[in-house]
């Protein structure tokens, strides 16, 4: 609500189809301000000039239409009451209940000073054995989704929300779907976790530019509960190519030089804002980041993951397996740079040994199965090596499995003595004499 008092301008001098422009006094970058009642913010200050994104669109308004300056940057209530609720990109309840009463805090905080944090080393389990086994997770880190548009991403990430080792879900979602919201809900609301998730939603019938605030919304609140209730918050943000589209169209309409494929020049340093924000605090909070970034046609050098992959640590890929039809997630191009922190330290020993031939395996059936289409004759190992392919997708890989470290690794063990001998492997002796099912019979 704006301040009492407040000035009315009402002599606009530019206009186009997303930002005005006019002068006024006193106006802070980031203030809130309303425009004939339409909701805008401050994205550029030059002196007395000032330009304002109006969330909704510049439609129908003309050079007298009325703005009234909040005197505030956007802000959040901050209160353990967060939990279980759903809230819209401006902090309003979504769920009917009443507005959260609490701390107010503006919600473009500074990064964590680097001396603040502490080198990820707690894992982070999902339940899903292509990020638990193959791409370990770590307390602290930042890492994208990289997933096609016609891919279940949202069902996935709900499913990582509802498995994951957190004590606190964060969830921003950006331009989703109605029936996506519905999903979140209804699955979040059937699992029980729902108690211990918040979420800030912007759906594809919002303004568009509305999403540009959920992310310091999400961030904001994560600090909170890691920071100050010294949680293991997981910070989930979908979609973060409809983010940076809805920088874009700010970009554009202000008549920016555009940078690679139509994206604004400042797309990294306000992807890397809000990627930053992920760490492990000294107190024993921390914030885990995992973002899904839409693919167009696969193309993994368009700005959005080109730039993604220079600031995050690993990426997760979403597939979909030609032989199954299961979604996956690809063991070949998906990769944790921070797993190393904690697989066979705080997991057992065998894991990165297991983990290692289990993907040479798979690889080797990739080799094989490139052979059969080329109309070469397999061999022998061929032949096992595909079985085990798609028992390895089944029995580990699907997504929709739900299983633990140490199941994951022993039945990795299992599938392995089905299909190969154990000198076949490439694991130490001395592994294979504690884990191999035959040994251990």
């Amino acid at each position: 609500m704006a301040k009492a008092f407040q000035p009315i301008y009402s002599r606009i001098k530019a206009l186009t189809k997303a930002t005005i422009t006019l002068d006024a006094d006193g106006v802070q970058y980031d203030e809130l301000a309303w425009v004939d009642g339409r909701t805008a913010q401050v994205i550029k200050v030059d002196g007395k000039e000032v330009s304002l994104q109006v969330f909704s669109g510049t439609e129908g308004l003309g050079t007298n239409a009325q703005v009234v300056f909040s005197g505030s940057a956007p802000n959040i209530h901050l209160s353990p009451l967060l939990a279980g609720r759903y809230f819209n990109a401006f902090g309003v309840p979504l769920d009917g209940k009443d507005k959260v009463q609490g701390e107010e805090r503006d919600v473009k905080g500074a990064t964590v000073n680097p001396v603040r944090r502490q080198l990820p080393s707690e894992l982070l389990a999902t339940g899903i054995a292509g990020i638990d086994l193959n791409n370990t997770l770590v307390t602290g880190q930042k890492i994208p989704f990289f997933a096609d548009p016609d891919q279940p991403y949202n069902r996935i990430l709900a499913e990582v929300a509802m498995r994951a080792d957190s004590d606190r879900i964060v969830l921003g979602g950006m331009g989703i779907s109605h029936d996506d919201f519905l999903m979140f809900q209804q699955r979040f609301n059937s699992s029980g976790a729902g108690d211990k998730i918040v979420s800030f939603i912007n759906t594809s019938e919002d303004p568009p530019l509305e999403r540009l605030l959920i992310p310091d919304l999400v961030c904001t609140a994560a600090e909170y509960f890691a920071y100050e209730k010294q949680e293991k918050v997981l910070v989930l943000l979908t979609d973060m190519t409809l983010y940076a589209d809805a920088l874009a169209i700010v970009s554009n309409k202000m008549d920016q030089i555009p940078s690679k494929d139509a994206m604004p020049g400042s797309l990294y340093s306000d992807l890397a804002r809000i990627y930053e924000k992920a760490v492990q605090f000294q107190n024993g909070g921390s914030i885990t980041i995992i973002a899904v970034t839409t693919l167009n046609d696969g193309d993994i050098t368009h700005a959005i993951p080109d730039n993604t992959g220079y600031i995050t640590e690993g990426q997760l890929y979403l597939k979909k397996d030609p032989e199954t039809g299961l979604t996956i997630i690809d063991p070949f191009r998906s990769l944790s740079r921070l797993k190393q922190n904690v697989i066979g330290i705080k997991t057992r020993e065998d894991h990165p040994q297991v983990m290692n031939a289990l993907v040479r395996l798979y690889a080797d059936a990739s080799e094989a199965r490139s052979k059969k289409e080329n109309g070469f004759d397999l061999n022998e190992y061929d032949e096992r090596s595909l079985r085990f392919a798609e028992a390895y997708t089944r029995e580990l890989l699907d997504v929709q499995l739900n299983i633990g470290t140490e199941e994951m690794l022993d039945r990795g063990w299992r599938l392995m003595s089905r299909f190969f001998k154990d000198y076949e492997l490439g694991i130490r002796q001395n592994l294979i004499d504690k884990y191999w099912p035959e040994a251990k019979s």
